[in-house]
């Protein structure tokens, strides 16, 4: 396997091109007794988060509508901002479709794409133009632990990345850290309302998880608060999406790397009969083949705090210290 070569910009001093998916940070010895509800959930294998899509790196681009339906409303709620960054973080890059996008927008910015999957990276990597303005790093890496220097990034974008990683006030207190005072942070993930129908249709059969639990707008941005972002927006959108058959809704999750990778699921195998069954149910019923997926999709931009402060720690200024008279 070819080993990705970083171009982190001058600032940053990090020469890592690829990092344990296993490790995790948190930004203050206090981080453990911050209320966890986001992360309240089923939890994920990393391992298998990135094996799905380093397998399905060839095929995402022919079945991620969801992916481009969210990357349109990112740009379109970023539109009234006045932005003019200098170094830019797409955060869960893919096969780097929206850090096109970027390009286009900010051509004299340096674009980090930074993604979990080798594989998802070097098909961005053919993408890029013999010629541009832009410069530009490929990162493979953890998006709970980013090999960045603090407060070294002027805006981050992360287009449905949060419903793929195992805690997202992790990933809250990892853009905090590398986030710029005054920078912006622009998400899309999905809502709580997001394929309940999978989940009902598997109900009535097992008691595995196959659907990951997702946060709610308020408890993200609760979390995106208590992770030091500042002034948090956002807004929920929804979207249905129709298959003529359960055959395709599940191909196309496969060639997008969305298959079931959670720790909770069944690790022997489901069998024809049980799988017909649960597509029957999703089907609402013998004969019908037509189903209707609704997704609820969360919007969210936030500002750069700078730098956290200790709470074990009280600073103040010197000179506001009077000096003692005899």
């Amino acid at each position: 396997m070819q080993v990705l070569k970083s171009e982190i910009p001058a600032p940053c001093h990090v020469s890592i091109a690829a990092i344990s998916v296993e490790k995790r940070v948190s930004l203050s010895s206090c981080a453990n007794q911050l209320p966890r509800k986001v992360n309240d959930r089923p939890k994920l294998n990393l391992r298998d988060v990135r094996r799905r899509f380093d397998s399905a790196a060839s095929t995402f681009d022919s079945a991620d509508f969801v992916h481009a339906v969210t990357r349109e409303g990112l740009f379109a709620r970023l539109a009234p901002l006045v932005l003019d960054p200098k170094t830019i973080l797409d955060l869960g890059s893919a096969t780097g479709s929206g850090t096109k996008l970027l390009r286009e927008r900010f051509r004299r910015a340096h674009i980090i794409s930074l993604d979990i999957s080798h594989n998802m990276l070097q098909q961005g990597i053919g993408r890029r133009p013999r010629f541009s303005f832009s410069r530009y790093s490929h990162l493979q890496a953890n998006a709970e632990s980013l090999p960045l220097k603090d407060q070294s990034i002027d805006f981050v974008f992360s287009n449905l990345l949060l419903p793929c990683t195992d805690g997202p006030e992790l990933v809250f207190e990892e853009v905090a850290r590398v986030l710029r005072q005054g920078g912006v942070f622009a998400f899309a993930s999905f809502g709580p309302d997001s394929l309940l129908e999978v989940s009902r249709a598997w109900s009535g059969l097992d008691d595995y998880a196959h659907v990951n639990r997702f946060p709610d707008m308020h408890d993200i941005g609760d979390a995106l608060v208590r992770s030091g972002l500042r002034d948090p927006v956002l807004d929920v959108d929804r979207l249905t999406v129709s298959y003529d058959n359960p055959d395709k809704l599940f191909a196309d999750l496969t060639d997008v790397g969305a298959r079931n990778t959670l720790q909770q699921r069944n690790r022997s195998l489901v069998g024809k009969h049980r799988f017909r069954e649960m597509q029957r149910a999703l089907a609402h019923g013998e004969g019908d083949t037509k189903i209707s997926l609704e997704l609820e999709l969360v919007y969210g931009h936030c500002w750069g705090g700078g730098v956290r402060m200790d709470p074990s720690n009280y600073r103040i200024d010197a000179s506001r210290i009077p000096r003692r008279r005899r």
